[in-house]
């Protein structure tokens, strides 16, 4: 019943009765193995130097996020000591994110020519940078163009340290490990951003305005040379991380650390059509970037929005360092929470609330203002970075 169906080939029993195979499997087992190909190493090893490639690229991120942020948290002493004006000091911080307009060329040139070419090219661009800013030079008209072309370069490398961490962690770490080495590479770059606020107000002095002309001079004299200290000593990291990436960054395992690492690749130009083309991935895509850029452009020039508040250099660093800190804290323990709700599909009210109160109380603080903006506005500076997603 139902031979109709089936073919002759396909009615023989999997095991043939008998001691001994059925007639021609013995042939066509050996004829499957022989049109198999070798056999390759399965892949799945990794490496304990992988730590030691998460490290290097780790450092050169917060480098990279401490050199964009050098002149916004010392603005005031910068306009004394270069004659920067606020054009000036909002373009200065304006080169990182002009800087990731050729991203899509840094990453072709990470599919095609792997980590090292990349991280090699991206921290010599950083060298070059702040080799820049050093130069000495007693024209301040030349010396501001130095300065900002510094800052290009280094904002050059802005995609690399920025937008690479995922592609080292699938190429380096194991399925396990892959989500704690991305946050870690992707972390140090906003620390480093955040140690700038730290490292400029408490190393620089603010002028002061009330000195007379021969002290002011004087005072103009000490900050310009506080102010080369730090770019010196940025240099000087720069320099060591180049050296050190330049000796030892390999550009992959001997083995892949997974399948995923294993796994053939899609071409540059047609994964670019399928991303685009992907409205889900567009969507993810803005609701990233539009809170990040609209903070990071608004966290460079903080100190210069607080200037006119009688917000001093030191409290406008404080303010800046806790908002990325407090911020990437928010962050994680918001999206931890949220975990608990994705089932259901629907944000908890909690965060209905967080955003009402995120969105009214600026308008509330510009209808009435008072002198609780360093509690009032801290607290809610230490929330803004939180809803960026994770």
């Amino acid at each position: 019943m139902g031979s109709g169906w089936s073919s002759e080939e396909e009615r023989q029993p999997l095991l043939a009765p008998g001691l001994g195979p059925a007639p021609g499997a013995a042939w066509r087992s050996r004829e499957a193995a022989a049109a198999l190909p070798a056999a390759a190493p399965s892949p799945g090893r990794v490496y304990g130097r992988r730590w030691l490639v998460l490290l290097l690229f780790s450092l050169l991120g917060f480098a990279q996020g401490l050199v964009w942020n050098t002149w916004g948290p010392i603005q005031n002493s910068a306009r004394q000591a270069y004659g920067f004006s606020s054009w000036d000091i909002a373009l200065l911080v304006l080169w990182g994110p002009i800087g990731f307009l050729p991203c899509f060329a840094f990453m072709w040139l990470l599919d095609k020519r792997g980590l090292r070419i990349t991280v090699l090219l991206t921290s010599f661009l950083m060298v070059l940078g702040t080799g820049l800013r050093c130069i000495p030079v007693s024209d301040l008209t030349l010396k501001r163009r130095l300065i900002h072309g510094g800052q290009l370069l280094n904002g050059l490398a802005g995609p690399t340290v920025m937008n690479a961490a995922p592609f080292l962690s699938t190429t380096w770490f194991s399925a396990d490990e892959r989500a704690t080495a991305t946050a870690i590479a992707s972390m140090l770059s906003y620390l480093g951003g955040a140690c700038a606020f730290l490292v400029g107000p408490l190393v620089v002095p603010a002028p002061n305005g009330t000195a007379p002309l021969l002290a002011s001079e004087n005072s103009r004299t000490h900050i310009k040379d506080l102010i080369e200290t730090v770019l010196y000593a940025e240099f000087g990291g720069v320099c060591l991380l180049f050296s050190a990436t330049l000796a030892y960054f390999p550009p992959r395992p001997p083995l892949p650390p997974s399948v995923a690492a294993a796994s053939q690749r899609l071409s540059y130009r047609r994964s670019f059509c399928r991303l685009l083309s992907n409205l889900r991935f567009l969507m993810i895509a803005l609701a990233y970037a539009i809170p990040l850029g609209v903070f990071a452009g608004w966290s460079g020039v903080l100190d210069l929005i607080l200037t006119p508040v009688h917000v001093s250099q030191v409290d406008a660093g404080w303010i800046g360092f806790w908002s990325i800190v407090g911020g990437c804290v928010v962050g994680i323990a918001m999206a931890r929470f949220y975990q608990g709700y994705a089932e259901t599909n629907s944000a908890p009210p909690v965060f209905w609330g967080y955003a009402v109160i995120h969105v009214v109380h600026p308008d509330l603080f510009e209808q009435h203002h008072t002198p609780a903006f360093n509690h009032s506005d801290i607290v809610r500076l230490l929330y803004s970075p939180g809803s960026v997603p994770e």
